[in-house]
């Protein structure tokens, strides 16, 4: 029997890309609302209760409304908002970091954010190992896809295109700063830096760690293979994640206009006289999103969980 699925804002990005994904698996059943029901609270509270899962493709404020609404039900959440990144009940979706067996049995599920993707992937291991020290002050150069912005910000791109670079999050209290402190175990929050650029999708997440940063206890040149070592132990098991040495093969990392849905990432490793750069790459609506929405659903339904990803 097919699993009953509802997308409750399937109009957005995110919702739409998740569609994609699902379009043809015969695994799953879609609950569909037209455009006069969508947005009828009761009809929405109906889908919610007959669902299996829904995923929530909202704002902050109306993903929590949804949750409210679906009380009382046995429906399984996968919240795409960050409403319920660092929140008590939720299980936070990066089974690399966290285990499967976590969001496989979990029935509320954070989907990460897609800047804390990258930094969480680069860092948390390397802290949890006790390779760089937690009360570090952090810092994240980000750039994104416009599209991360949703529909207003695609518009405002779409619609100015003399913008060459948008810089923002300048009152550095961005919503991503919880969620990256409390999953990296971090005593501080870091300083983040994030950006957007001319193209529709794609990231790329830039963290710079001095070598003071790196526990004495670990402190032994070279230091590249120590971070590299301890990356590519955390993934080794992977088939979306992959870590790579920074080489001269790798003089630069590119973000293309032209660029397709994909939902992997890549991690690399560079290594200076006095600091590393790690630098993760991925697409904002892939594994920044709707990539992992689909991830934790399959491992929720007890699926291979790279089914129906574009890697």
């Amino acid at each position: 029997m097919a699993t009953s699925i509802f997308i409750d804002g399937a109009a957005g990005t995110t919702g739409l890309e998740i569609r994609d994904r699902l379009d043809g698996r015969e695994e799953f059943e879609l609950i569909v609302l037209d455009d006069a029901q969508r947005k009828d609270e009761a009809a929405r509270k109906d889908a919610l209760h007959a669902a299996d899962v829904a995923i929530l493709c909202l704002p902050d404020d109306a993903a929590r409304d949804a949750v409210e609404l679906a009380e009382g039900s046995d429906t399984r959440i996968i919240d795409a908002s960050s409403a319920h990144r660092v929140a008590d009940g939720w299980t936070y979706g990066f089974p690399e970091l966290i285990g499967q067996e976590k969001v496989a049995n979990a029935q509320y599920v954070s989907n990460p954010g897609c800047y804390p993707t990258g930094f969480l992937a680069l860092v948390a291991p390397l802290v949890r190992a006790e390779i760089l020290e937690p009360d570090w002050p952090y810092t994240v150069n980000a750039v994104s896809g416009y599209s991360g912005g949703g529909n207003a910000l695609i518009e405002r791109f779409e619609n100015e295109p003399d913008i060459a670079f948008r810089a923002y999050g300048l009152g550095l209290n961005h919503k991503h700063l919880a969620e990256m402190q409390a999953h990296a175990m971090l005593g501080l929050p870091p300083v983040f830096s994030p950006a957007v650029i001319p193209a529709h999708r794609g990231m790329i997440v830039d963290v710079p760690i001095p070598l003071d940063a790196i526990s004495d206890e670990h402190f032994v040149e070279p230091v590249k293979p120590i971070l590299l070592a301890k990356l590519q132990d955390t993934f080794s098991d992977s088939k979306i994640v992959t870590v790579n040495p920074g080489t001269e093969a790798v003089p630069e990392l590119l973000l293309k206009r032209s660029a397709e849905p994909w939902d992997g990432m890549e991690l690399f490793v560079f290594e200076g006289d006095y600091q590393a750069r790690l630098i993760a790459r991925l697409d904002n609506l892939g594994k920044g999103a709707s990539g992992a929405a689909i991830q934790n659903l399959n491992i929720m339904c007890g699926l291979p969980e790279t089914t129906g990803l574009r890697l």
